[in-house]
């Protein structure tokens, strides 16, 4: 599978689309980027493709209903519950932002993501190889 890697304006623009808000964090993601809400994502950059998680089945449909919108993340293997954004939406904020805020609304109402437990460190084996 081949994942897109966005340019720095594409990086600079989904930045500039996500709410300055404490309680959000952007964070690299495979190569691009994502926004999360008490550690679950509400919204992604994939390549040039920026998408969505919308809870609320009724506003998923409604935004997948739009011309140009659609599935978002890899084509063998998109991403359940998000829908990517019309791709001039990123140059027209106020097209895209309603739905980001939605987003966030949306996922930040779920409970916090719980934090994963770090991997114990392998051993090292002490004995020596034979050669």
């Amino acid at each position: 599978m081949q994942i897109p890697k966005p340019t720095d304006d594409e990086r600079r623009t989904f930045a500039e689309l996500i709410p300055d808000d404490p309680s959000v964090q952007v964070k690299p993601m495979f190569g691009n980027l994502g926004a999360f809400v008490n550690g679950n994502m509400f919204a992604g950059l994939f390549g040039p493709c920026v998408g969505v998680r919308l809870v609320d089945e009724t506003d998923r449909a409604t935004l997948a209903a739009v011309d140009g919108a659609g599935p978002f993340g890899p084509a063998e293997r998109p991403m359940g519950g998000y829908v990517a954004l019309l791709p001039a939406w990123s140059s027209a904020p106020e097209l895209a932002e309603p739905w980001i805020a939605k987003a966030l609304a949306q996922v930040g109402a779920l409970p916090p993501k719980a934090a994963k437990a770090a991997k114990p460190k392998a051993a090292k084996s002490t004995k020596k190889q034979a050669g």
